[in-house]
């Protein structure tokens, strides 16, 4: 199966790389929502976040930290998203594990607009215990 990301690590696809270490390549996006947007992937493919191993998503994230801060820096950001989307319900499209930096500005025209659930504490109770008693007593 053809993953773009994949080509991109292979340099068979074009892209502004703007960092890269023996775990990560970090890029602009090419569908950015605000200027600086930049992707942070795998060199090695896993689909999702649940997927890569826990040591590697360890060193990933240190990585992802140190750009995030040099990006919102370089830029005139006043605070960045940090967005990972996993599974085609979450608007997952490229099926390789990636992040984005989004940098943000205090007046941008980039929402999160999410329509709020509510739970009666019936529920939010109820909802707490089963996942507590699952995150507690399941084996992943």
């Amino acid at each position: 199966m053809s993953c773009v990301f994949c080509d991109i690590v292979e340099r068979k696809s074009k892209s502004e790389i703007i960092f890269e270490n023996e775990h990560i390549i970090s890029f602009l996006d090419i569908h950015p929502v605000s200027y600086g947007h930049t992707l942070i992937i795998t060199k090695k493919h896993f689909d999702s976040i649940l997927d890569v191993p826990g040591d590697l998503l360890s060193l990933i994230m240190k990585d992802v930290q140190t750009l995030a801060k040099k990006i919102n820096k370089s830029l005139p950001a006043d605070g960045f998203n940090l967005v990972a989307n996993s599974g085609s319900a979450a608007g997952q499209s490229v099926f390789h594990f990636h992040l984005h930096i989004i940098p943000r500005l205090k007046k941008d025209d980039f929402k999160f607009n999410p329509k709020f659930i509510h739970y009666t504490n019936d529920e939010f109770r109820g909802l707490g215990s089963k996942l507590r008693s699952f995150i507690n007593n399941e084996v992943v």
